[in-house]
């Protein structure tokens, strides 16, 4: 499907180019609220307006297509720096009610969309074009696909092929695959950890400036997430899952029996004797103890801060696009990983790693009690409330596997229905989307230490000291993208001396792993908005507690 109009290259033509857009979406797509989308549309083309070169004629395409709705847009211009002149944009719109909360959500959404946009100048002439909707679910359903084609196809294998000829094949096509893929994720997981870190680190320096709020704020975060790798652990223990053995290479072993060091070694190895041998060794302590110390100097360089900001936002969102593109082809790697990890260590590998989903699945639920706890104790709230006016919301949350791109729902939803003020959720929602983050914690503790035991790797209490403050550390450093876990997980992997291959044996479930992520992280962040609010006195009771039983908004 695919419409197409004209209008004049002209500031009193946008508001006719953005309702052109909603009719095609009204027509293509009838469930989407169209309000983002508009928005940042509309700084788009207010920008090309800007930026033209001449009187002429502003085209816009509206197309639908395998599961993905997007528009193309292209006026004669000078070429300019699109992304930068939207969002200072944003910044510098008026308005008497609300200013501050109105540039806290434009930003939001367009760094949510920032992903979305291509831009290009060529022959005189701006083109834009931006995914207007795409089917969430289509990776999880290949990356489901994937896994169960290879666990048949293993199955297949062993029950009629000859040993040798299995062996042939995983010798010289599965095993070789998966490797390839192991190596290329590795070789993407030091700089896209310490610019994750930077990025986030480097973004505080003006915290001091907001006063009580932001100390509160800061203050709950740090408190739920020790909470959230304390839960992680402990279900562990509790319920004790990967049974399944499967040996260690020998130099593995050998290496772990010869680096037994103790606590105190572990703290001083923490801190590199040069910068470069972290990025060298892939020593992920130091690489995260350098990455704090680069975020932190970042904010107190003086005039130079803006310009080392904008760099290491760069070479962040550089690594994350490649991140991204290796991400995408993890469906064809977990098809060779799970055929070659049944054939060679059998069917009870897959039900140990189903163990290993359930104990996640329970330390969410645990750490829901907690927040019940919060709520109550704490926020002196009804947590029925909360949760009847916030389900709605993290069923659509579920499915979107991004923190991130769930912040201007969450921003809409604390205001409008928990009654929380624009002063506290525009800057604890945006926030706890980058530092906030308790179900990736519980589902790092989980599977680290699962899979360290199915590899027979000892940890002791010094290394899961180290590997608690770890968990800490990464979560604030996140990759914001579905399958990021993936990359966290193999630093802890790393810092157990788990064989790298541990990873292949989750990313059958990772999309999945990633939808309850966006869930439990998105109910973390507004648990603890609706509690500064609450001890600020910033939240609105009477819009807290009022029912409205109809309500069901639709958000995309």
């Amino acid at each position: 499907m695919r419409r197409s109009a004209q209008f004049a290259l002209q500031k009193n033509e946008i508001e006719n180019a953005l309702q052109f857009v909603r009719d095609c979406l009204a027509e293509f797509t009838p469930k989407r609220n169209t309000t983002k989308i508009t928005m940042v549309l509309g700084e788009i083309i207010g920008s090309m307006v800007s930026h033209k070169s001449e009187e002429g004629i502003l085209r816009i395409s509206v197309q639908k297509a395998f599961g993905r709705t997007w528009v193309e847009v292209n006026a004669p211009g000078h070429e300019y720096p699109l992304l930068d002149s939207i969002q200072a944009g944003a910044i510098d719109s008026e308005t008497d009610i609300g200013r501050e909360a109105l540039e806290d959500l434009k930003l939001a959404t367009l760094r949510s969309f920032a992903g979305d946009i291509k831009y290009r100048h060529r022959d005189g002439y701006n083109y834009v074009r931006m995914i207007l909707y795409r089917y969430r679910r289509a990776f999880l359903y290949k990356t489901l696909f994937a896994l169960f084609a290879g666990i048949a196809f293993a199955a297949l294998l062993s029950a009629f092929a000859p040993e040798s000829f299995n062996l042939a094949l995983n010798e010289y096509v599965l095993s070789p695959v998966k490797t390839i893929y192991l190596n290329v994720l590795r070789m993407i997981v030091a700089p896209v950890v310490f610019f994750s870190i930077v990025t986030c680190v480097g973004g505080f320096s003006s915290l001091r400036e907001l006063g009580k709020i932001g100390g509160k704020t800061l203050f709950w975060y740090a408190l739920t997430t020790v909470i959230a790798v304390g839960v992680g652990i402990g279900v562990f223990f509790l319920l004790q899952p990967g049974r399944v053995q499967i040996a260690a290479p020998p130099d593995i072993t050998a290496s772990i029996a010869s680096s037994e060091i103790s606590l105190r070694d572990l703290l001083i190895d923490m801190f590199p004797s040069n910068i470069i041998s972290p990025f060298l060794n892939d020593n992920m302590p130091q690489l995260i103890f350098l990455a704090l110390i680069c975020g932190i100097a970042a904010g107190l360089i003086g005039q130079y801060s803006i310009v080392l900001k904008s760099l290491f936002d760069a070479f962040n969102e550089l690594f994350m696009k490649i991140a991204g593109i290796i991400i995408r082809f993890m469906p064809i790697a977990i098809f060779f990983s799970i055929a070659s990890t049944i054939l060679m260590t059998g069917a009870r590998t897959m039900l140990s790693v189903l163990g290993m989903f359930g104990t996640f699945v329970f330390g969410l639920a645990v750490m829901g009690i907690v927040y019940i706890i919060l709520l109550i104790a704490v926020g002196r709230l009804n947590p029925v409330t909360f949760f009847r006016k916030y389900a709605p919301t993290m069923v659509q949350v579920f499915s979107m596997s991004s923190s991130n791109a769930a912040i201007p729902i969450n921003m809409e939803v604390a205001q409008k229905k928990l009654g929380v003020s624009s002063k506290v959720s525009s800057l604890t929602i945006p926030l706890g989307s980058t530092i906030n983050m308790h179900g990736t914690c519980i589902v790092l503790a989980v599977f680290s230490l699962a899979l360290a035991r199915v590899y027979g790797m000892p940890v002791s209490s010094g290394s899961l000291i180290t590997l608690a403050v770890t968990i800490v550390i990464l979560s604030m450093g996140a990759p914001g993208i579905p399958g990021g876990v993936v990359i966290c997980l193999s630093v802890l992997l790393e810092q157990l001396c788990v064989p790298a291959e541990g990873i292949s044996l989750i990313m059958g479930i990772g999309p999945v792993i990633g939808m309850f992520l966006c869930m439990s992280n998105c109910l973390g962040d507004m648990v603890v908005t609706t509690l500064v609010a609450k001890s600020s006195k910033e939240l609105d009771l009477e819009i807290y507690n009022q029912k409205e039983p109809g309500e069901n908004d639709e958000k995309g």
